[in-house]
């Protein structure tokens, strides 16, 4: 198994929407492990494979409840919405108070090509959108305010460029 580095912001490809996956073999497989190590390694609660520069739709996450995986999958029931700190391997080191779904319900598929589903509420649910939403090309700091979001982006060009306005 390996782990692989972590894309961060503004890396293009975490803004490009990721390719349908169509083989459901070994390679599939030995990805997924590899992503569970890197996101255990990192320390995350869920990976979309654009995170670490493929583009597929895949993802793995561990809520508490133990680690699965979903390929090609959908957002398909929502209900209620919900506040919360929220931060992102890609945007390491940062949260934001995010509104998402409270609860969601995701269809996809399992590492054999069989159709899956997970539902879940609070973190659960707020992992199921945050990953999908990867896997569409949408970086948390979407989901920002425009306000908040234009402070984060200059925050975060600061730090990038060395300049002070960045984290401490």
């Amino acid at each position: 198994m390996a782990i692989y580095p972590i894309r961060t912001f503004p890396d293009p490809v975490l803004t490009l929407k990721a390719g349908t996956v169509r083989t459901f073999d070994d390679d599939l497989q030995r990805l997924v492990d590899d992503m569970l190590e890197t996101m255990y390694d990192a320390p995350g609660v869920g990976l979309a494979a654009p995170q670490i520069g493929i583009s597929k739709r895949v993802f793995v996450a561990d809520a508490g409840d133990g680690p699965f995986a979903m390929v090609n999958p959908e957002v398909v029931e929502t209900q209620g919405k919900w506040k919360f700190e929220e931060g992102c391997l890609s945007v390491p080191g940062r949260y934001w108070t995010i509104k998402r779904a409270d609860f969601v319900r995701a269809e996809g598929l399992d590492l054999d090509g069989n159709p899956v589903a997970y539902e879940g509420d609070e973190l659960l649910g707020r992992v199921l959108q945050h990953e999908i939403d990867h896997l569409n090309g949408v970086l948390l700091l979407e989901r920002l305010s425009a306000r908040t979001r234009r402070a984060a982006l200059s925050d975060l060009r600061s730090e990038a460029l060395g300049r002070p306005g960045g984290p401490a």
